[in-house]
């Protein structure tokens, strides 16, 4: 093992993680929440730790797992791809993988191939949410596109995006559009790289 095999201190997930093996086909995730999570945990974008950011605000819990792929932003690129979006959110790209085995526990490396996406808009801004299949699952590894898997799983992913931010008696910041297959998926993918390289050029170079 060479001194540059490893990381010295733990790389940031968002910043310090490649964006994976062949991208936009394969990608890495870092999964923030799992199926089995009550709370919902974001990154810090500061420190690169898990943050509480708050409990679940209806008995929905996420159908898959849910994180983002590093070293990709929601800019304006992202945006454009989104009809009646003002632009992205800002943020990395929000990443579901569906895996046959239960995977409990979060802030997770795994190899992702994208299948596809579900648009969603937040307060007008595009926060896409790639569908992709754990890369190499024995149930999951001949599906090459979101229409492939099981329309209640998708259904219940689309359930998930509509409802985790409302609160009783009052209405939801965010609209959950008609969801889309792998080559649309790989667009998003792709600009949310270029995003990021535009974004954090500097930080980059350095």
């Amino acid at each position: 093992m060479t001194s540059s095999s490893f990381y010295r201190w733990r790389p940031h997930p968002w910043h310090g993680i490649d964006v994976g093996p062949t991208p936009p086909a394969l990608v890495h995730a870092y999964i923030e929440i799992t199926p089995f999570d009550h709370i919902k945990y974001e990154v810090d974008k500061t420190t690169g730790y898990l943050r509480v950011d708050r409990p679940h605000r209806t008995s929905s819990l996420p159908p898959t797992l849910y994180g983002f792929i590093p070293r990709t932003y929601c800019g304006r690129r992202v945006g454009a791809l989104m009809e009646k979006a003002k632009g992205g959110d800002e943020d990395p790209l929000d990443i579901c993988v569906v895996s046959e085995r239960p995977i409990d526990r979060a802030e997770v490396i795994l190899n992702a191939r994208v299948v596809g996406g579900i648009p969603m808009l937040d307060h007008g801004e595009a926060d896409d949410k790639i569908v992709a299949v754990l890369d190499n699952d024995t149930i999951w590894a001949d599906v090459n596109d979101l229409f492939e898997l099981p329309e209640i799983l998708v259904e219940r992913i689309r359930h998930y995006f509509t409802t985790y931010k409302s609160l009783p008696r009052e209405g939801s910041p965010v609209s959950v559009g008609e969801p889309y297959g792998q080559a649309h998926a790989k667009r998003v993918v792709e600009s949310a790289i270029a995003d990021y390289l535009e974004q954090f050029e500097q930080l980059i170079t350095t």
